[in-house]
């Protein structure tokens, strides 16, 4: 076992390792954004769906026996891991199957994290492998498993959990831990009211990411003795993971950079503010998720696209894009962008203002529009001459306003809004 200069794990222990992606959440902290679709199908970053990020952290480490376990709204998510991930070759066992909800234990749908691994055991035990890597399929970070599933291994543990620091008044939406000096959990805490943190610390709490390594056959026995408890929630944070504490050897693994130890970049992009933010810092200049790092790519779906284009270059209706990104198929006719994330295929017309605002795939903003601290839904018709983002009371009348004031826009809203304009005009 060695690390190359790039920190990048080399090791058989990947090869050996399958990964079972849980992608079948509601996701409803993200609103009208996940009304028909899976949370980790939502688009992100310009050309990507946030399960990109965990399946190209899973091909980029070396694993490349992946199930994707779906649920609720999954036909766009089904439709994009189709699409874009079937390149691995099954004769040479590598595969990302979908796995959708199938009743397999009893006339009953996943019950929690747990339940879903567990009604999935059969089709694990196909390929039997050492170890199995459980990761959510919503979250935005890169990482590599390798040396996580080492520090598994070294600490003979039975469970290895990648934990995060997160400040105190966020913590209770995570599971929070408490950690010996070997780093071995000692308290486990799922979203608990009054976070407790770090020792040493008044504002800094240890949280689980949601990334848990086991070796397969104590999986198997674990959710076993799970699936008899009546009581259970059958969720690995709730249940699983704090009912193996006293009994078994429970590791936290920081989720740090190999050379630096500096924490590295993770979002839980849950909420559609956090979703706007994570988004809006891809425009900087130096942001700290780098999406141009070639030694460690991020894949996906393309659609065939041509380039982004800016057109027309008159007073008043220059096609310009400042400080933004815009992704391909893109074209800003005589319109301004600033600060922005476009994503592909995108359409603005003339004298139209675009400024720090996220507009998913197939948006069309017609001509005058002002268009300020949004979130524009995919295949929206903003019609001309509409503002939004300047009077945060006439926007909560026809759209979403989250807490910090952006405006979360739909299909659906456009058209009401539509509708009753004219019933408000007559009026």
């Amino acid at each position: 076992m060695q690390l190359r200069k790039s920190g990048r794990f080399v090791s058989h222990l990947t090869t050996s390792t399958m990964a079972v992606i849980m992608a079948g959440g509601r996701g409803e902290r993200l609103k009208h954004l996940t009304a028909n679709r899976a949370k980790p199908a939502t688009p992100f970053g310009g050309k990507y769906r946030i399960i990109d990020f965990t399946l190209s952290n899973c091909v980029n480490s070396g694993i490349r026996q992946i199930l994707v376990l779906t649920q609720y709204k999954a036909h766009s998510l089904i439709q994009h891991v189709q699409r874009g991930w079937g390149y691995l070759r099954g004769e040479f066992g590598e595969f990302v199957d979908i796995v959708p909800a199938q009743q397999q234990k009893g006339a009953w749908w996943y019950q929690g994290t747990a339940d879903a691994v567990y009604q999935n055991l059969d089709i694990v035990a196909e390929t039997q492998p050492e170890h199995i890597l459980v990761l959510a399929g919503d979250h935005v970070y890169k990482m590599d498993y390798g040396p996580m599933i080492a520090f598994h291994v070294e600490n003979r543990a039975d469970i290895t959990v990648g934990v995060i620091q997160v400040p105190v008044k966020e913590a209770s939406a995570f599971g929070v831990m408490t950690v010996n000096d070997e780093k071995r959990i000692v308290e486990f805490n799922e979203k608990p009211e009054h976070p407790q943190p770090m020792p040493g610390s008044t504002d800094v709490a240890l949280a689980s990411m949601g990334i848990y390594v086991f070796d397969r056959e104590f999986l198997k026995r674990r959710l076993e003795v799970d699936a008899e408890d009546s009581n259970s929630a059958h969720d690995f944070g709730k249940n699983v993971i704090p009912n193996s504490i006293d009994d078994f050897r429970v590791f936290a693994y920081p989720f740090e950079d190999v050379e630096t130890r500096a924490q590295d970049y993770w979002r839980d992009v849950g909420t559609v503010d956090a979703f706007y933010d994570a988004n809006l810092e891809l425009v900087h200049v130096s942001p700290e998720l780098n999406l141009y790092d070639e030694d460690w790519p991020i894949w996906t779906y393309h659609e065939q696209v041509p380039s982004a284009k800016f057109v027309l270059d008159d007073n008043g209706r220059r096609g310009m894009g400042i400080n933004s990104l815009v992704s391909g198929g893109c074209i800003v006719s005589g319109a301004t962008v600033r600060e922005s994330l476009l994503f592909v295929n995108v359409k603005i017309d003339e004298r139209s203002d675009v400024h720090r605002s996220v507009l998913l795939p197939n948006v069309k903003i017609g001509k005058d529009c002002n268009i300020h601290r949004a979130i524009i839904d995919e295949g929206c018709v903003v019609p001309d001459g509409t503002t939004i983002g300047t009077d945060a009371q006439a926007d909560s009348h026809r759209f979403h306003v989250t807490e910090n004031g952006v405006v979360l826009v739909t299909r659906d809203m456009l058209e009401q809004a539509e509708q009753s304009a004219p019933r408000l005009k007559s009026a």
